[in-house]
């Protein structure tokens, strides 16, 4: 993994688009079955959107049915971090990208084997760059 990278509100908003400065740098999440990725199947790779940074691997995605790109495992044990979150009365661990700290989803134990977990992501956090063939 890289250094962590660190930037102010305002040069964040300079990079990011509207909807992905709200979802990555204020915890934001996007509306079910609206984001682009929700419904993508090609093989290839998510990438962090506002950093680059490897997150998952779409051999690892599933249909979760809950209108979120949904993964059961991401790239490495070194890609993203995640910290308890209680915000809005529930009990849901976040996950975050471990370069820049940008928000991408939450993580939760239902999900297919071999983890039982679901990486459910916000569209709008994530690059996807198809598998070159």
């Amino acid at each position: 993994m890289t250094d962590k990278i660190e930037k102010s509100d305002a040069d964040w908003q300079k990079e990011l688009t509207p909807e992905q400065f709200y979802v990555c740098r204020h915890k934001g999440t996007e509306r079910p079955f609206t984001g682009a990725l929700f419904d993508e199947h090609r093989p290839g790779k998510y990438f962090c959107v506002a950093c680059g940074n490897e997150l998952y691997d779409a051999q690892t995605k599933f249909d979760s049915g809950t209108g979120w790109p949904s993964f059961w495992a991401p790239a490495s044990k070194e890609a993203v971090d995640t910290h308890e979150d209680d915000e809005y009365g529930m009990r849901r661990t976040e996950v975050v990208c471990a370069c820049c700290g940008s928000h991408l989803g939450h993580v939760f134990d239902d999900g297919p084997k071999p983890t039982g977990l679901r990486y459910c992501m916000n569209s709008a956090a994530l690059r996807f760059e198809p598998e070159q063939r």
